[in-house]
């Protein structure tokens, strides 16, 4: 059995445990042989509410981790950058803003925040791009105009959120990402999520042909400008979408597909495509499920957990980045 295989039991193991732990853990405690007769008769009233607010949390924390991971590895496959993230160059804070300012001048279009959530994420890549491309797209460069992009809508959501008490409300549960959601959220997102997952299996051979030099690409006639825009297209829809429904996460799809990497040994996007998305679905669900249980009187949301693993993690990303530098002369960063 080589990595790959070793990969996916490894991820598959871990999902079903951590599936489980979340099920049977919280304030509510229920034996796994009295939930599962619950759920197939429907007449205990403890697994009942066990269905309605722990199933959605469950099923919303994998598909978001799935699609923040995802959309990090499209993103470093179009910008040949290791350091790309939704999160951290800013589309899901523009995803967020634009989520808030419909919420607060039209209340009555709150169905169609995936869509406004988009064209934010859009209006946020399409800065970040627009400033690096004249350095190249260098991964230490992109980083900083992302922070600054990524602090400037988070400026704005902070004054958005701070002086309209209609959006305070009626965001305070993205504040918790996966607190008090409903099937509605869950209809929402894997409806979404799932289409534009499906989407990338039949494009990473696309991804894999981007790790080419454009100039041969060119040379064969491949359309890069074109894939280059529909990759960047669909991963800031898996991000943006996922934003308007929980919120904020950062850090897992630049975490995830490091992992993927490293685990499995291979850049085949064909592989770490569904890979990344279980494990990002594991991370996610994991982090959601240890906030919620790692203090009895309060909560911890996942983005927080996430935030505590991927700040350390984006440091030694920067530090090895900086090290290869030196050692080459120049500022270059080998995945």
């Amino acid at each position: 059995m080589n990595n790959k295989v070793y990969g996916f039991l490894f991820v598959v193991i871990a999902l079903v445990g951590t599936l489980i732990w979340a099920l049977l853990s919280g304030s509510l405690h229920v034996p796994i042989s009295e939930l599962i007769q619950g759920l197939i008769t429907g007449e205990n009233e403890k697994v009942l509410i066990i269905k309605d607010l722990r199933f959605p949390r469950i099923i919303l924390a994998f598909f978001a981790g799935a699609a923040l991971s995802v959309s990090g590895l499209l993103l470093q496959a179009i910008l040949r950058n290791p350091l790309a993230d939704a999160g951290i160059i800013g589309i899901s804070a523009g995803a967020k803003f634009f989520t808030l300012l419909i919420l607060a001048i039209a209340p009555q279009f709150y169905f169609w925040t995936p869509f406004f959530a988009f064209l934010g994420g859009v209006v946020a890549c399409c800065l970040v791009f627009g400033f690096s491309f004249k350095v190249g797209l260098k991964p230490l460069h992109l980083i900083v105009v992302g922070v600054a992009v990524n602090a400037i809508f988070t400026g704005l959501n902070d004054i958005l959120t701070s002086s309209m008490v209609q959006i305070s409300s009626q965001t305070a549960g993205n504040a918790i990402n996966f607190g008090m959601k409903t099937w509605g959220d869950v209809q929402l997102l894997v409806s979404y999520v799932a289409i534009g997952l499906l989407v990338t299996f039949f494009i990473a051979k696309w991804c894999n042909l981007l790790a080419l030099e454009d100039t041969t690409l060119y040379s064969l006639g491949v359309p890069v400008l074109k894939m280059r825009f529909f990759i960047a297209l669909l991963a800031v829809l898996l991000a943006s979408v996922t934003t308007a429904i929980v919120g904020v996460i950062s850090f897992v799809g630049l975490l995830v597909p490091h992992l993927a990497r490293r685990l499995l040994k291979t850049n085949d996007y064909r592989i770490l495509i569904p890979y990344s998305s279980l494990l990002g679905g594991l991370l996610v669900l994991f982090a959601d499920t240890l906030g919620r249980n790692l203090m009895a009187q309060m909560e911890i949301p996942a983005a927080i957990i996430m935030l505590i693993i991927g700040g350390p993690f984006l440091l030694f990303l920067m530090w090895r980045s900086t090290s290869i530098a030196g050692k080459n002369g120049g500022e270059k960063y080998d995945a």
